[in-house]
Order: structure tokens, then sequence, then C-alpha cells
């Protein structure tokens, strides 16, 4: 294995250990509170890149930001994020939660964010209420520089949804079919 393969091997491994053994030792309000900086954050670059979002955001029914992290080691993928689902009617926001499961070939960190927009009450209600499982992803990126590469646009789903992703930084090289789940996070709210 080339001497980059396997330091990259040992870092994703270091990563992914602390990830999953580092404890948690904050409370609800400053976990909420860091989830509500991480969307203002994002929607601000996301209005930066994609100016046409804002009026898109302010005339649907509500949306959702998340802050994922994804992991590829070799033939196994795995993520988790957090997000913040947002009804533009009542103004209620709901804290929540998401996980990533694959395989396939690849091996990286990837860090994104992730911004639904829900232009059907049915939609938004049936994400807040029920989740959301999505499979079939496939992915595929590679960056090297510090900030990583970005990527911005939306992509309509037939079913009265779009999505912006934006690439915050990471290394990721994959090919992974991907199953997603989106649910409420019952800590938080």
């Amino acid at each position: 294995m080339k001497p980059q393969i396997m330091s990259l091997v040992m870092a994703t491994l270091t990563v992914a250990s602390f990830a999953c053994f580092s404890g948690d030792d904050k409370t609800p309000d400053q976990k909420r509170a860091e989830i509500s900086e991480m969307q203002d954050k994002t929607l601000t670059r996301l209005y930066q890149e994609e100016p046409d979002a804002k009026a898109e955001i302010a005339k649907a029914v509500g949306y959702a930001v998340f802050e994922n992290t994804g992991m590829h080691i070799l033939l196994i993928s795995g993520g988790f994020g957090k997000g913040i689902a947002h009804d533009n009617e009542s103004g209620k926001d709901t804290y929540m939660k998401m996980y990533t499961a694959g395989a396939g070939p690849g091996l990286g960190i990837k860090d994104y964010r992730v911004v639904f927009v829900f232009h059907t009450r049915e939609k938004f209600d049936s994400f807040i209420n029920a989740g959301w499982s999505a499979e079939g992803q496939a992915d595929a990126a590679a960056t090297t520089s510090e900030t990583g590469g970005e990527a911005s646009g939306a992509v309509a789903i037939p079913d009265g949804v779009s999505v912006y992703q934006l690439t915050e930084k990471g290394l990721a090289l994959q090919l992974t079919i991907q199953g997603v789940k989106y649910s409420r996070n019952d800590e938080l709210n």
C-alpha cells in the first residue's frame, strides 16, 4: 500500500475512533445553540452562493438544515449529523438527527451541509413526524485543499422537495450505495 494511502487510512481510523468514543458533555441548551449557529452560518453561505435560494426558502412551507460528517473506510461507509427543521408558517423549530450507512469501495472523510426546502405541507410534516429514509445515494467527491471543494446548487426531487448541498472540507474518494435516515432528536425537542 502506498504511504499516502496508508496515511489516509490511519487518519480516517483515528477520526472515526474519536467521533465514536468521544464523550459529549454539553447540555441540551448548548447543543441547540450550536445547531442554531450552524443553521445561520449555512444559510448565510447558501444565500451568498445561490442568491435565488433566499426567495425559494421564504416562499416554502419550511426548510431543514443539516451538518453531516461521513467516513468511508475501504468497503464500509457511515456518517452522522444534526440539524434543525423550521416551519415557516408557525415559526416552530424541530431538532433532528441523521445517520448514514453504506457499502462500496472508498476511503476518506466528508464534511458537508445540506439544506432541504419543502414546497408542500405534506412533505414537511412527513419529514418532521415520520422521519425520512433514502436509499441508493451514489456519491463521488475528491478534494485535497485545506478548505475542500465547494459544491452548491439545488437538486429538485420530484416530490416537492429541493436539496442544496455545500461541501465544507475533507477528502473523500468513494462510490457508495448509501442509506440515509433522518429523524427527530427527542433529546433536544
